[in-house]
């Protein structure tokens, strides 16, 4: 799910993967889609019917709640992105970016993940270019911080 300003420039608001839904917001504030989406490989989307969806979570409160706490966990990441993008540096917003993916991903902490996002795909969702995002994944490889193995990145 993606915004691209005036100028051409993306902003990721979101990735998804198989099993995961997305453009929820209409179906509760009758709003337009406050993105874009785009698929990178062939998908097969679901489509549920607005009356159909209020039904089941009114019939269900075990898929309600998971719900719940599925957009409560979105709006968390997308307060703590605001506030980094807002108050902090480049290497800053990567890294807490990373963390957030890496806990995502269900990882520990200690644990060593591969990055499975493209530095293109990082600038656009820190707001940053993608040289700067190269520039500060060196640095933070300098520092110990990341680590860089033919290429791919891991933290």
């Amino acid at each position: 799910m993606c915004n691209c300003n005036d100028e051409g420039k993306e902003f990721i608001q979101g990735i998804f993967e198989e099993g995961e839904s997305f453009a929820e917001p209409p179906l509760f504030d009758d709003g337009t889609y406050p993105a874009s989406a785009v698929a990178d490989t062939d998908v097969t989307i679901i489509r549920l019917r607005k009356e159909n969806f209020l039904q089941l979570l009114k019939d269900n409160f075990d898929i309600h709640f998971n719900f719940t706490q599925l957009l409560a966990k979105r709006l968390r990441f997308k307060s703590m992105m605001s506030k980094e993008i807002s108050s902090y540096g480049p290497q800053h917003r990567i890294m807490s970016l990373l963390k957030e993916y890496k806990k995502n991903k269900g990882f520990i902490n200690g644990s060593r993940m591969k990055v499975e996002l493209t530095r293109q795909q990082i600038a656009d969702m820190t707001g940053l270019r993608v040289e700067t995002v190269i520039r500060s994944i060196r640095d933070l490889y300098d520092e110990g911080k990341l680590v860089i193995e033919k290429g791919k990145v891991f933290c």
